[in-house]
């Protein structure tokens, strides 16, 4: 089960329902293109059609993720466990920088300069997953692991 916040769950049905207004429009393209003749040599049918499949994929897997997501509300969280939605402050050890990672179910694309968002899937999320204030975790990155102290929970 993946565990999402209710904005995510905005975003999510967001984009949903933008993709499916979006059908009717591959349509008229794949006709249009289609009423052009010889379908063998029609980058313009083959374009849309290739969209078409790309999208309907998307629309199936947003369903999906919808249909069995666990929507997580912030206040029935504990403020004591790193969970979905919480922000972090971290620091390696043996190191004084301080960093400030966002575990989310789904990344929403914002670059932030101040916080790294990191998904439940990812090294860093599952590690930081139901991780307490104070605790230190270990971290398997692909250029070996790394050991980091939760600082605070925000």
């Amino acid at each position: 089960m993946e565990f999402i916040t209710p904005d995510e769950k905005a975003q999510l049905e967001t984009k949903l329902r933008k993709l499916i207004d979006n059908r009717p429009v591959l349509s008229r393209r794949i006709q249009e293109a289609r009423e052009l003749g010889d379908l063998k040599e029609n980058a313009d049918y083959h374009a849309a059609r290739e969209e078409q499949g790309l999208e309907e994929a998307e629309i199936r897997r947003l369903e999906e993720r919808l249909a069995t997501a666990k929507v997580v509300e912030g206040g029935k969280i504990s403020e004591e466990i790193v969970f979905i939605g919480a922000t972090v402050r971290i620091r390696e050890v043996g190191d004084d920088e301080e960093e400030l990672f966002k575990l989310v179910g789904e990344p929403s694309g914002a670059v932030s300069d101040e916080i790294v968002e990191v998904t439940v899937g990812s090294p860093m999320g599952a590690s930081l997953m139901k991780a307490r204030v104070g605790d230190t975790i270990r971290v398997d990155l692909p250029r070996g692991p790394k050991r980091f102290e939760i600082l605070a929970i925000l």
